[in-house]
């Protein structure tokens, strides 16, 4: 019987080993299926309880592995143990997803969630709204500066037409100053003579003109009364008493309007004062003037825009001298068309038309329908018509061979440009707006240009210099 404890105790620990090695296996199963970004501490290790009392075969001289085999029992593993200095134990590894967990992708970038074309458009719109923006605020400033703005304008207008003879005099020996001051005042002192002539002939004949207004009056009276309308007199003299009673009634807005009108004429004078210095100025000191401008704008851009200023003010000059000849001949074929028709006024009336050439489409019909009206008023029926031919004729030879021949290319503008010029000038400024519109249109047309074949060049040659092994490569989405 003393051999039965001593078999036991041999079993035991042939089972604590197997139990070992198990054990052990197993832990390196789960190291290797774990992978190496994932592994974490060890787990958190329970704290070993006290240990039991030995059993009798320990007491009695058992081996080591009795030993082991109740610490196993007792819950404390020789592989697991507290971190030293009783610090808190590491957190429990979280383990990966399983492999049948649905994938979330990830949210894409906002910028790259806007379409391409939204995206070019915002990027136009923006700069568009800042354009509008900055043209907004500079058309508020020139409408509160009106008066200066087209005093300048005007001083612009007439320093292109007599520069070329301040430079002719200059080209033949006479000094700078002198050039300018003989220049200055006989162009000023023919202007204020064709004014005078025009008033005086107007103040001459003003008598005989309302006479021959009523009298023509009369005749349209009369005309109508056997006209195959079937007006009668009755309706006839309605209409002029309706007319009597609308000047009666608007009494206080005719004495308005004078009151207005004296205003006017004082900003006038003030006008052509500021243009009459601003022209002297501008006359003697001109490229000194220009050379000043230059430095307001960026180094970046002053070869550019030194380049293009010549060129704009040629197109000015061009523009005046070419309108000057035509409203001229125009108002010499007319007027001769007008004086062997026997219409009174002929002379003023051509000077009319001499001025209101200076305004683009509109100054042809208008000078023209006052002359066709003074005509039927102050003559008969077959002479307004006769007068419509005159000027129809005159006018059609002026647009299609005149102007071409005369201005050329330099000053070449789209018709379409020209109506729309003419209409925002004059929507803006009234009639100075419609005078200065299409010279501005002509003028920036050349700058543009100008301007866009200067970026060209300039990028051309930084392609050249920089070698071909430099250059860019070109844009797959603007191949040609």
């Amino acid at each position: 019987m003393s051999r039965l404890p001593k078999m036991i105790g041999g079993m035991g620990t042939g089972l604590t080993r197997l139990a070992e090695l198990l054990e052990r296996r197993r832990a390196q199963a789960q190291q290797e299926d774990t992978p190496a970004s994932a592994a974490e501490p060890s787990p958190v290790p329970v704290p070993a309880a006290a240990p039991e009392p030995a059993p009798e075969s320990a007491r009695t001289g058992a081996p080591e592995s009795a030993r082991a085999a109740a610490s196993v029992r007792a819950g404390a593993p020789e592989s697991a143990g507290a971190e030293p200095g009783g610090a808190e134990p590491a957190p429990e590894h979280v383990p990966a997803p399983p492999g049948y967990a649905p994938a979330v992708a990830a949210r894409p970038d906002p910028v790259a969630a806007v379409p391409w074309g939204v995206r070019v458009a915002a990027e136009v719109a923006w700069r568009l709204l800042i354009l509008a923006g900055t043209l907004w605020v500079l058309m508020r400033v020139i409408s509160s500066v009106q008066l200066v703005v087209l005093a300048f304008t005007a001083a612009l207008l007439i320093t292109a037409l007599l520069q070329p003879t301040v430079a002719w005099l200059k080209r033949h020996g006479v000094p700078r100053g002198l050039a300018t001051a003989m220049t200055f005042i006989a162009g000023f002192v023919i202007m204020g003579l064709v004014g005078w002539f025009v008033v005086w002939q107007v103040t001459e004949n003003i008598d005989d003109l309302s006479k021959q207004v009523q009298q023509g009056i009369k005749d349209f009276k009369h005309w109508l009364l056997n006209s195959p309308f079937h007006v009668t007199e009755d309706q006839i003299n309605s209409i002029a008493d309706n007319l009597s009673q609308a000047i009666g009634s608007n009494t206080k807005d005719i004495t308005t309007a004078g009151i207005e009108g004296v205003q006017v004429i004082i900003e006038v004078l003030t006008g052509i004062l500021l243009a009459m210095f601003s022209t002297l100025f501008l006359l003697y000191d001109g490229p000194k003037i220009w050379q000043w401008l230059l430095k307001l704008f960026p180094a970046a851009a002053r070869e550019g825009v030194a380049g293009a200023g010549p060129r704009a003010w040629a197109t000015l000059t061009a523009y005046v001298r070419g309108t000057v000849i035509v409203a001229l001949i125009d108002a010499i074929f007319i007027g001769v068309g007008l004086f062997f028709l026997d219409v009174p006024l002929a002379v003023p009336l051509a000077v009319f038309i001499f001025l209101f050439a200076f305004i683009p489409l509109v100054g042809a019909v208008v000078s023209g329908a006052l002359a066709v009206i003074v005509a039927l008023v102050t003559r008969d029926v077959f002479t307004a018509t006769m007068v419509l031919v005159v000027v129809l004729s005159v006018q059609q030879i002026e647009g299609h061979v005149l102007q071409p021949f005369i201005l050329g290319r330099a000053v070449r503008v789209h018709p379409l440009a020209v109506v729309l010029s003419v209409a925002a000038g004059s929507l803006i400024a009234g009639i100075g707006g419609a005078v200065v519109a299409v010279p501005l249109a002509a003028v920036t047309n050349t700058v543009v240009g100008y301007l866009r074949a200067h970026a060209r060049e300039n990028a051309v040659g930084a392609v050249a210099s920089a070698g071909p092994d430099r250059a860019p490569a070109p844009d797959p989405v603007h191949r040609g």
